[in-house]
């Protein structure tokens, strides 16, 4: 199949709906490593540790990549929010 993936992140709460979870389950997912759709990071260092989302580091930026997010649970991403 050849699909056309739009760039940028898909928002965490479009993936969470796409797996009919909470935003808090596929952020923790992505930091942990068992949802390997995307990459976690605060000010440019990868986050890769539940015990950092601690909000008192600082925020902590979310990419989820439409590829890996199809390549997961075959949705495509189209750029909408949700």
């Amino acid at each position: 199949m050849d699909v056309d993936f739009i760039n940028g992140s898909v928002p965490v709460s479009v993936a969470a709906r796409v797996f009919g979870k909470d935003a808090s389950w596929v952020r923790a997912g992505i930091i942990s490593g068992w949802l390997p759709i995307g990459k976690a990071t605060r000010n440019g260092k990868l986050v890769t540790s539940i015990e950092e989302m601690n909000s008192k580091y600082g925020r902590i930026n979310f990419y989820i990549s439409p590829k890996l997010l199809w390549e997961e649970t075959g949705y495509i991403w189209k750029g909408e929010k949700c």
